[in-house]
Order: structure tokens, then sequence, then C-alpha cells
């Protein structure tokens, strides 16, 4: 499915609602496919990469290997800089700006239908 609009243009939260889907069904498929099939531990094992915490670190480890072209920082770091005027107990709001712009750039790859990108940036983060 190709959208046909302004990317840019949409709001940097809803980029990042509709990237927590993506990713995290992403991570929730990798990790049946590395055999994982109970769901309580694939429950375990997908906090891993799908808590703010994580997504945190795992943008900055991203980050440090240079992952990313300069359009995919630009999205990254408008989104980080979005106001959020709420975020979870468990972590500061720094961590969650993190967390919310590494959701926003898969909001905005699946948007741009660049669904190979996807699939490269998840397989560095299984790399691991």
């Amino acid at each position: 499915m190709i959208i046909k609009m302004n990317v840019l243009e949409i709001n940097n939260l809803v980029l990042a609602y509709l990237g927590d889907s993506v990713y995290e069904t992403y991570i929730r498929f990798n990790l049946i496919q590395k055999g994982y099939n109970h769901v309580k531990k694939l429950q375990e094992k997908s906090l891993e990469y799908v808590s703010a915490k994580s997504q945190a670190k795992i943008l900055k480890k991203l980050k440090d290997e240079n992952t990313f072209n300069a359009e995919e920082l630009e999205v990254i770091k408008r989104a980080r800089n979005a106001k959020i005027n709420s975020h979870p107990k468990n972590c500061d709001i720094q961590t969650y700006h993190e967390a919310t712009s590494l959701e926003a750039l898969f909001g905005y790859l699946k948007l741009q239908n660049k669904i190979e990108r996807i699939e490269e940036i998840i397989s560095k983060i299984f790399t691991d």
C-alpha cells in the first residue's frame, strides 16, 4: 500500500503511533523466527526490544554505527523534539523522547513504503 501524501507534514506523534505497531510486529516476527514459541517467553524477550529504555538504547547504538541517512536522521530529530505531554512512570522524559523518535522513524518508513529499509534496520537490531 502506497500512501500519496507528504509524510513530513504528518504529526510526529502520529508517526510514532504507527511506528510503534510496525516496530513491535517486526520484533515479534523475528523472535518467532528465532524459535521462541511460548507466549510468556515471547513477551519477556520482546521487552528487551520494545520498552522505552530498550528503544532508546537501540537508537543510540544504531546512531553510533551510522545506520541512518540524512533524511532518517531528520525524522528522528523532529520526533525527538516533539512536544510530549506525558510519559510512562518507569522512564524519564529524555528516554521517552528517544524511544518515540525511533518509533516515528518506523512509522515514516512504513508510510513511505520502504519495507526493505525497515527490514535492514530490524536486521541490524537483531545482529547482537
